[in-house]
């Protein structure tokens, strides 16, 4: 299975995230999503779309500190992520 640096549904880069990755069904790391985004085998929140993705992303980092513009930026490759293409 593929590695991936990047959270597969937010975008986040795994090695921030504070557990590692998210959990299978089993309870091993998923080397796709975040801990955020993915808890045993599930999507924390399953029916989110990518807009509201985006946007949760683009206020999660202004509250972080980050300028709009910058948000912005980092989230226009959120529909190539692994979950949002079609």
């Amino acid at each position: 299975m593929k590695k991936f640096k990047r959270c597969q549904s937010c975008g986040m880069p795994l090695n921030k995230d504070p557990k590692g990755s998210g959990t299978n069904t089993d309870g091993s790391k998923n080397n796709m999503y975040c801990s955020y985004c993915f808890e045993k085998g599930k999507f924390l929140q399953p029916d989110i779309t990518l807009d509201e993705m985006e946007t949760l992303v683009r206020e999660k980092m202004k509250e972080m500190g980050m300028p709009g513009f910058m948000a912005r930026l980092l989230t226009m490759g959120t529909s190539k992520l692994e979950r949002w293409k079609k």
